[in-house]
């Protein structure tokens, strides 16, 4: 099956899901007709929610963006691109340090699939932010209500009290 062009995917672990992951989906969204929200297992990771949880947080958080799909996947980000006609994988990055890794993945999958990536600069009010950070300043009790939408710092903050 050829790739569809104007269907995209966004692949991440998304645990949990930030306002810079959702800025990266939503002008992705503005981009192409057809968006997937990849949440890809990864064991190397040790993970607050389950890959259902983090399905289900982004589903709620995208339910605005009518052209967004989130589903899970366990393998290569190449698989379910290819499973899905899509042809293209979009990556936020945030610094070189970003882009240097984002680089080796991008020319990998190309390498297996022929599949595109395209980096797409995080806006500046996100730059710093990742989900370990956030996952940091929630256990100690920060407030990380700037960095995520108010059903993930009700998840999270819950969460991290079983701890």
């Amino acid at each position: 099956m050829k790739p569809e062009s104007r269907h995209a995917v966004c692949p991440g672990s998304f645990d949990p899901v930030t306002y810079g992951h959702l800025d990266i989906i939503r002008r992705t969204s503005q981009l192409y007709d057809e968006v997937w929200v990849a949440v890809f297992h990864n064991a190397s990771k040790n993970a607050v929610f389950t890959v259902e949880e983090r399905v289900e947080l982004l589903r709620e958080t995208t339910a605005d963006m009518p052209n967004v799909r989130v589903a899970s996947f366990r393998g290569l980000v190449v698989d379910f691109c290819e499973e899905r006609g899509v042809g293209v994988i979009v990556k936020g990055v945030r610094a070189v340090s970003d882009f240097d890794y984002e680089l080796q993945m991008a020319q990998m999958n190309y390498g297996l699939r022929g599949i595109e990536t395209v980096m797409m600069p995080t806006n500046p009010l996100y730059s710093f932010l990742s989900s370990s950070m956030v996952k940091d300043a929630a256990k100690w009790g920060g407030d990380i209500s700037p960095h995520v939408p108010d059903i993930v710092q009700r998840r999270l903050v819950e969460r991290m009290r079983q701890e």
